[in-house]
């Protein structure tokens, strides 16, 4: 029979994250942010997507959800990039 005392001491608790995190809304590296920015935009721009200086909640999730995808994309191959040497 499932015991559910049991069953919450077998995982460990997640870890708490730093104040500076970015789910609490601030950037981890301030000097990043014109950099993550001018990504967005270029990327955008490349998808066809236009961005507005400031606020852009007129986008659709699957526009705002392409750039994200791509950024991220575009960070993990610069991030593999670095490693390898290249």
């Amino acid at each position: 029979m499932f015991n559910q005392n049991s069953a919450a001491t077998q995982y460990p608790k997640p870890a708490q994250q730093p104040a500076s995190s970015s789910s609490t809304g601030t950037t981890m590296v301030p000097e990043a942010r014109d950099a993550l920015n001018n990504m967005k935009h270029e990327i955008a721009n490349e998808l066809g997507i236009n961005l507005k200086q400031g606020y852009n909640g007129d986008l659709s999730s699957r526009q705002a959800g392409y750039i994200g995808g791509y950024m991220v994309k575009r960070l993990i191959e610069q991030a593999e990039r670095s490693i390898s040497g290249q």
